[in-house]
C-alpha cells in the first residue's frame, strides 16, 4: 500500500489523522459529501457531486453545512497536530467543487478549550432515541450559544410560546416530503443500511420507530426494519430546540453556517449532551422561510436541533479514510 499523501508539513500518519477527524462530521442521511485534497502547501475541501441528495437538497445548502461541519473538524485536527490553519472559503482559480482551501499560518499549540473540542470528534453522536425530561442547565446553553457566535452564526433557543408554531411548521414539512415519491425513493436509499455498510444510517442507528404520539421526532431511518419501543419511553415532551442561524443566506453563510453547528455539536458532546437534527422544517422551502418570520425575520435558519440527555446511541458508518482523497 502506497504511503499516505502528506500536506502542509505533516507526516503521512499526521495528514491521515487530519482527515479522518474531518470525515466524523455529520451529513444529511450520512451521505459524507466531502472529498479532500492534499498539496505540499494546502489542503483543499471539494464538495462530492456524487453524493448529493436532490429530492432533499435540492440547492446543495445541507451539503455545504455539512462540508462546513467537516471543516471545522480539519481545523480543530491540524491545530492538534501543530499547525495553526488559515482558511479560505470559496477560493477563486481553483475547481468548481472547492469549498475551502486551508494553508499553514505557522506552529502553534492548541489551547485546551479546544483540545476537549477535538477529543469530543469521534464521541459525537446523532442521538435519534428519546432523551430525558431532564433540563440543560442555562451555563450549558450559554456555552452553545456562545460556540456558535464563534464562528459567525446565531443561536436561537426556541421559547415555549414559539413551540406550538414550530410545531405546526415540522409537520406540514414531513408531510410534505412524505408525499414526494422521489423524496421517499432517496430516504430508503440511505437509511435502514446492513450492518457493515460505510455510508448511510444503519438500522441499529436510527432509533425507534416514530409513533402518532410523537410531537418532534417524525422522520423513520429504520428503512422498515421493526424497532420495539421500550415501554414508557416515549419522546421528551419539551426538548431544548435551538436553530442555528446564518446572517445572511449566500454559499459562503452555508459554509459559515456548518461550522458553527459543528462547534456547538462538538461543545454539547464534550457536555454530555445528546442531539439531534430535525431537518424537515429547513429542507423544505416554504416552511424555512417561515421558520425565519417566527425568528424575526432578520436571520437565516440553516438547522434545527434537538438537545438533551440520552442513552448512548452507536456511531454511523464511515468510509474509508482514503477514499475520501481526491488524487490527481
Amino acid at each position: 500500500m502506497t504511503s499516505f499523501p502528506t500536506a502542509l508539513g505533516l507526516s503521512a500518519e499526521q495528514a491521515q489523522d487530519v482527515v479522518r477527524q474531518a470525515g466524523l462530521a455529520p451529513s444529511l442521511h450520512n451521505s459524507q459529501p466531502w472529498r479532500f485534497r492534499l498539496l505540499p502547501h494546502a489542503i483543499e475541501l471539494h464538495s462530492d457531486p456524487q453524493r448529493r441528495l436532490p429530492a432533499a437538497d435540492p440547492e446543495d445548502r445541507e451539503l455545504r453545512l455539512a462540508c462546513g461541519a467537516a471543516l471545522l473538524n480539519l481545523r480543530l485536527a491540524l491545530e492538534h497536530a501543530g499547525v495553526r490553519p488559515v482558511v479560505t472559503l470559496l477560493p477563486r482559480l481553483t475547481a468548481p467543487t472547492a469549498l475551502a482551501e486551508v494553508r499553514s499560518g505557522g506552529q502553534t499549540t492548541q489551547a485546551p478549550e479546544e483540545q476537549e473540542l477535538y477529543r469530543a470528534i469521534p464521541q459525537r453522536r446523532s442521538n435519534r432515541r428519546p432523551f430525558l425530561e431532564t433540563p440543560v442547565p442555562t451555563e450549558y446553553r450559554h456555552a452553545l450559544a456562545t460556540a456558535v457566535r464563534r464562528e459567525q452564526g446565531w443561536l436561537h433557543v426556541m421559547k415555549r410560546p414559539e413551540l406550538g408554531a414550530l410545531e405546526g411548521l415540522v409537520h406540514r414539512a414531513h408531510r410534505a416530503q412524505m408525499a414526494d415519491a422521489r423524496f421517499r425513493e432517496e430516504l430508503g436509499r440511505w437509511t435502514g443500511r446492513p450492518t457493515g455498510a460505510v455510508e448511510g444510517v444503519p438500522a441499529a442507528a436510527a432509533g425507534p420507530q416514530p409513533e402518532p404520539q410523537d410531537q418532534w421526532v417524525l422522520r423513520d431511518f429504520s428503512g422498515g426494519e421493526a424497532r420495539a419501543r421500550v415501554p414508557g419511553k416515549d419522546f421528551e415532551y419539551e426538548p431544548l430546540l435551538v436553530v442555528v442561524c446564518s446572517h445572511h443566506g449566500s454559499r459562503l453563510a452555508d459554509l459559515q453556517a456548518g461550522q458553527a453547528m459543528q462547534r456547538m455539536l462538538l461543545t454539547a458532546t464534550a457536555h454530555g449532551l445528546a442531539a439531534s437534527l430535525l431537518s424537515e422544517v429547513v429542507e423544505v422551502a416554504d416552511t424555512r422561510e417561515e421558520l425565519q418570520r417566527l425568528l424575526g425575520g432578520t436571520l437565516y435558519a440553516q438547522a434545527l436541533v434537538r438537545l438533551g440527555y440520552g442513552s448512548p446511541t452507536l456511531a454511523t458508518p464511515r468510509r474509508d479514510v482514503r477514499d475520501l482523497l481526491i488524487n490527481d
